[in-house]
């Protein structure tokens, strides 16, 4: 029973995560990216209230799914590339673990994270987007909010949280901090 549950939430997290993959390549209307912008990325996100100076690695989608950052890097978080730049208009999204079998990883200490603190993000233009946090939310991964998360504007960090599934080897809930633009 619990192997079927846990294949029910792997292939509905593959069918929400395409859907919304085609919906953010198809959101511009056909209009392809300037190819200046195609060389931005995201290099280091900085959260001064929790102590976090993280690099950043361009994350793509494999098998209707978002590639995680590897394990043997806990300190590095994970742009998704077919988001936003972080600084540029649209949803920009960023995931990082919470921890590995042995350690604290990069987003450990989201959880503390409280409305109105900062995030910043440099990018490989110089520029950094600076953000101001509007909400934390934990929440089932079963009722992962795909378009609150992907089609609107701002910025979302993305870590594991809450009970830890020993059988499923898994946490059951998904943290996620809704950040808005501030100044590039």
């Amino acid at each position: 029973m619990a192997d079927s549950t846990r294949w029910s939430r792997i292939i509905l997290a593959g069918v929400v995560t395409g859907a919304v993959m085609v919906a953010l390549n198809s959101r511009g209307g056909g209009e392809e990216k300037p190819p200046a912008r195609a060389s931005i990325v995201p290099s280091r996100i900085d959260i001064p209230s929790l102590g976090i100076k993280a690099p950043l690695m361009k994350l793509g989608v494999k098998d209707g799914r978002i590639e995680l950052p590897p394990y043997e890097k806990p300190d590095t978080a994970g742009w998704v590339k077919d988001s936003a730049v972080p600084g540029d208009e649209g949803s920009a999204v960023i995931l990082g673990h919470v921890d590995t079998k042995t350690a604290p990883a990069v987003f450990y200490k989201l959880k503390e994270m409280r409305e109105g603190q900062v995030i910043k993000v440099v990018r490989s233009d110089g520029k950094v987007a600076q953000y101001r946090v509007d909400t934390i939310e934990q929440i089932s991964k079963s009722r992962f909010p795909a378009d609150k998360v992907y089609l609107e504007d701002g910025l979302r960090l993305i870590t594991c949280g809450g009970t830890f599934d020993w059988d499923d080897h898994e946490y059951r809930d998904n943290l996620i901090v809704y950040a808005t633009l501030v100044k590039t």
